[in-house]
C-alpha cells in the first residue's frame, strides 16, 4: 500500500449516493478514471435505525426493509464485460462506536437461533486499537468492508444478502487497509458500490453481525484487460489469524457428519467454556464470538465426520 495518494472525490452518505439492491440499471453517482481515488462514507448495516443509546429492545424491532445501504455506484471509465476490476483499499475511519446484536431464536438469524429464546445487543466504544467489550476484555480493530461489489449481468433488482460472483456480501476480513480486491466485470463501467463496514469480525459472523459500524471507505481503482476471474480473488496485507499466529488461544471442536454441524458445535462449546471460565453470559459470549472467533476446518479426510475448531486468543482477555 502506498501512503501517497491524494483523494480525488468523496461521496456522502446522503441519500441520492446510496442504494439498497444490486441493479445495473442504477445510474453511476460518479464516474473515475483508473487509477483514480475515491472516499466513500457509508451507513452502519441497519441504515441508521439504532444509535450508541440503543437497546436489546430496539435491535429486536429493526427493520430489514431496507438493509444494507450502499455507497455508490461508481462507474470506471474503461471497464468492459470481462475486465476485472482491482479495488485497492486504501484507508478505513470509524465513527467511534459499534454494535453486534442477535435475534430472538424464533426469527432464525444466525448459526445458533435455537439456543438463544430472546436477542442481546453490545454497544462497542471504538478506541484506536482496540473495542471495548465487558470485563474488560478488548477486541482489537480490524476495520474492514462487509460489502464490496460490482453491477451483476442479470437484469433486474437483487437482494444484498446473499454474495454472488460479482462480490458484495463476502465479509472478508483480511479486506483491510492495503489489501486489494479483484472483481469480475459483467457490465460496462463495473459499477461498483460498498458498505456493510466492521470494525471487527469473527470467523462467520456467528451471532449474524459482527462489529458494524458507520465508517469511511477509501479506495483506489484499476481496470485490469490482462487478466480475466470467474469469481472475487483478494490480496491481503494482514495476517490470515486474528492475532499473531505465536499468540496462546484456547480451541474447541466440533465433530460431526456434516461441516455445517461440527461448525455449529464447535461455536456452541466455546460459548458454554467463555461462560464457565470468563464469566459472560451465553448471550455475551456469543456476541464475542462473532465480534473475536477464528473458525478453522481441521479435518475434512476422515469420512464419515469432520472437524471444525474454534479459536478465541487469550490476549483480549485481561491479565
Amino acid at each position: 500500500m502506498s501512503n501517497n495518494y491524494r483523494v480525488e472525490y468523496e461521496l456522502s452518505d446522503d441519500d441520492e449516493n446510496i442504494h439498497h439492491k444490486w441493479d445495473n440499471s442504477i445510474e453511476p453517482v460518479l464516474t473515475v478514471e483508473p487509477g483514480e481515488v475515491v472516499r466513500f462514507e457509508c451507513r452502519d448495516a441497519l441504515d441508521g435505525q439504532l444509535t450508541p443509546d440503543s437497546t436489546a429492545d430496539d435491535f429486536e424491532n429493526v427493520s430489514f426493509d431496507p438493509v444494507h445501504p450502499l455507497t455508490g455506484p461508481v462507474a470506471i471509465d474503461g471497464a468492459e464485460p470481462g475486465d476485472v476490476l482491482a479495488v485497492e483499499f486504501l484507508d478505513f475511519e470509524h465513527k467511534g462506536w459499534g454494535y453486534t446484536g442477535y435475534m430472538p431464536g424464533e426469527m432464525g438469524y444466525g448459526l445458533l437461533p435455537e439456543e438463544f429464546e430472546d436477542g442481546g445487543l453490545y454497544v462497542w466504544d471504538l478506541g484506536d486499537d482496540v473495542a471495548h467489550f465487558v470485563n474488560d476484555i478488548e477486541v482489537p480493530l480490524n476495520l474492514f468492508p462487509g460489502i464490496g461489489g460490482v453491477a451483476p449481468k442479470t437484469p433486474g433488482a437483487h437482494n444484498t444478502l446473499p454474495p454472488r460472483d460479482t462480490g458484495g456480501n463476502m465479509d472478508l476480513t483480511y479486506l483491510t487497509a492495503g489489501s486489494t480486491l479483484y472483481l469480475p466485470v459483467e457490465v460496462a463501467g463495473a459499477l461498483f458500490s460498498t458498505g456493510d463496514c466492521h470494525a471487527a469480525q469473527g470467523d462467520g459472523e456467528v451471532c449474524v453481525t459482527g462489529i458494524e459500524a458507520p465508517m469511511f471507505v477509501t479506495a483506489r481503482f484499476d481496470v485490469l484487460k490482462d487478466k480475466s476471474i470467474a469469481q472475487p480473488e483478494l490480496e491481503t496485507s494482514g495476517s490470515t489469524t486474528h492475532t499473531n499466529p505465536a499468540d496462546p488461544a484456547y480451541g474447541t471442536t466440533g465433530i460431526a457428519d456434516s461441516l455445517m454441524t461440527a461448525m455449529k458445535r464447535a461455536v456452541s462449546h466455546m460459548i458454554s467454556h467463555l461462560e464457565a471460565e470468563r464469566d459472560l453470559t451465553r448471550g455475551e459470549a456469543y456476541i464475542l464470538c462473532s465480534a473475536a472467533l477464528s473458525l478453522k476446518i481441521s479435518e475434512v479426510v476422515g469420512a464419515p465426520n469432520w472437524t471444525v475448531t474454534a479459536y478465541l486468543p487469550d490476549s483480549i482477555f485481561p491479565e
